[in-house]
């Protein structure tokens, strides 16, 4: 294990894993707040590089809200349920979820370096179907055995929590595999865990025969790091594409304002807008859903402000569906 591993390997497991400890982090008085009792069934976990990105002293801050469990999760929304775009319905192998045309999603790990409350796999089976050693064989066959995937999404949990090794191996065995086109990551670690993004990643990254793009999960401009913003770099100077996608979130960026910033701040650092998401109907999350109304308007004015390039596409998930739904 090289010291880069070591390091974040190390961050990760020094993760705020309680409501106390973080709140003392950051100076905030527990008991003022609408806490959730027991939130074992979905645990907290934020690592301190990403608290260091909240502000001391305000339990309304915009990154806080993401990652704190309140009493709110408790609401049982109408049409919310634990899986709200129909990812079981939609599972063709163990490990693989093919849903749309062309591409099909490996579900690598179900552990993630933060947890967000909103999260629409926050009730996945995780055990079930992620890519354990056994089934990856299986998962592999099937993508070779079907020449019209031309890319493959890299999901779970993070895949960038899987080791060098193993995420190694993993990159180069799908890279194999002629009619792929493209291997694309989605990942929440280069924004909460920058130091992830190790040499011995990025000369793997770019080692591979097959185009690499990583799609980040930013929510607000103040998640963007100066460490964030090296590990952009770095992934783009390895001939990575890098994009991100956000959610809408009530009380997170719900606003022209902030979601404007978060545009400029992305390209700031090389980063292209690609999606903002509204809500997945997951059970638990309705607190944070913003309308599909307000959402057009936000989007009016990003449009009003912005350049086209920085106005991601506003679309929603719907189970059964051939493809994301744009709202427009």
């Amino acid at each position: 294990m090289n010291s880069q591993t070591a390091a974040w390997q190390q961050a990760l497991a020094a993760a705020f894993t309680s409501v106390d400890s973080l709140c003392d982090y950051l100076n905030i008085a527990p008991d003022n707040l609408p806490l959730l009792a027991d939130y074992q069934a979905f645990p907290l976990k934020v690592p301190r590089g990403f608290a260091d990105c909240m502000e001391q002293g305000n339990p309304d801050d915009p990154l806080l809200r993401q990652v704190l469990p309140l009493q709110d999760e408790l609401i049982d929304y109408p049409g919310y349920s634990h899986d709200p775009v129909g990812d079981l319905a939609a599972v063709a192998e163990a490990g693989i979820i093919h849903k749309y045309h062309g591409r099909v999603l490996l579900i690598s790990t179900g552990t993630c370096a933060v947890n967000c409350r909103y999260c629409f796999r926050r009730n996945f089976p995780y055990a079930q179907l992620q890519l354990s050693t056994q089934k990856i064989q299986r998962a592999l066959t099937y993508i070779a055995e079907h020449m019209e995937i031309s890319e493959v999404i890299l999901s779970g949990g993070d895949p960038l929590l899987l080791n060098d090794a193993k995420l190694g191996r993993l990159l180069q065995e799908l890279s194999k595999i002629k009619h792929l086109r493209r291997i694309r990551i989605h990942s929440r670690v280069p924004i909460v865990l920058p130091m992830r993004i190790t040499e011995q990643l990025l000369t793997t990254l770019s080692g591979l025969a097959t185009q690499v793009v990583m799609v980040l999960h930013a929510n607000h401009a103040n998640e963007l790091s100066s460490a964030v913003a090296k590990a952009c770099s770095d992934l783009r100077r390895h001939g990575v594409t890098v994009l991100n996608q956000s959610v809408l979130l009530k009380g997170v960026n719900d606003a022209g304002d902030i979601l404007c910033a978060l545009s400029e701040k992305l390209f700031a650092c090389g980063v292209l807008p690609y999606y903002l998401h509204l809500l997945d109907h997951a059970s638990g999350v309705g607190h944070f859903e913003v309308s599909e109304t307000d959402a057009k308007q936000l989007l009016i004015t990003m449009q009003q402000r912005l350049p086209g390039y920085l106005v991601p596409k506003l679309v929603k998930e719907q189970a059964g569906a051939a493809y994301k739904i744009p709202i427009c």
